[in-house]
């Protein structure tokens, strides 16, 4: 697919299905891009929807189908708007650092990398009554191949990415701040203290693709 070059092109890619629950037109709103009047069109379309694909058939869609509909907060981001948000302070990472993921088709061969920030609404009322983050970083540890999850306060937001080549780190920024969980190291609590966490957590849901 071509980098679009007029609204009907666009349109197009924005019709993509890339996985059972998803399209790429969920992928490609930006408040920064919105409130800026600035675009977020891949310079790679078919690397964006390839590897944007594997984001969601090996975490989102199973997050969706467990959970029922979760929030995306933040999705792809064009590597000229990456750069934008990341030289005028919005909270975009530069686009040479290795855990920036929402440049989607930055990467080619086992460097590609797709994440998004999520909310499930299902557990963000449970944390807004007090629920520790940790029992759900921890679930997300026991059934998804996730490379690394950030959690941020509000609604217990979080950033999931996607590598071919996982490194199952968890960070959090809600207390206790910090790292949970690093690259090669095993869980400080064992499976059996993890599962106590979230016995009350739906069943494990996922999709079975051909």
């Amino acid at each position: 697919m071509r980098r679009p070059r007029s609204m009907w092109s666009l349109e197009t890619l924005g019709r993509v299905r890339i996985s059972r629950h998803f399209f790429m037109r969920d992928f490609l709103y930006s408040e920064i891009a919105n409130f800026h009047g600035r675009q977020n069109i891949p310079d790679d379309p078919d690397l964006a929807i390839e590897t944007g694909r594997a984001l969601c058939e090996t975490l989102l869609d199973p997050l969706q189908e467990t959970f029922g509909r979760i929030a995306l907060r933040s999705g792809y981001r064009s590597a000229a708007l990456n750069r934008f948000g990341n030289e005028n302070g919005l909270n975009c990472a530069r686009n040479d650092n290795p855990l920036e993921c929402h440049i989607w088709d930055i990467g080619r061969g086992a460097d590609r990398v797709a994440g998004a920030s999520v909310v499930i609404p299902w557990f963000a009322d449970r944390y807004a009554r007090g629920r520790d983050w940790r029992d759900l970083a921890w679930w997300m540890h026991d059934h998804l191949d996730y490379s690394e999850i950030w959690f941020f306060p509000k609604l217990c937001a979080f950033n999931i990415v996607w590598r071919p080549e996982p490194r199952r780190r968890i960070d959090s920024y809600i207390a206790p701040r910090g790292c949970l969980l690093r690259p090669g190291a095993a869980p400080e609590e064992g499976a059996a203290a993890r599962r106590r966490r979230y016995e009350d957590f739906p069943g494990y849901r996922a999709i079975a693709y051909p």
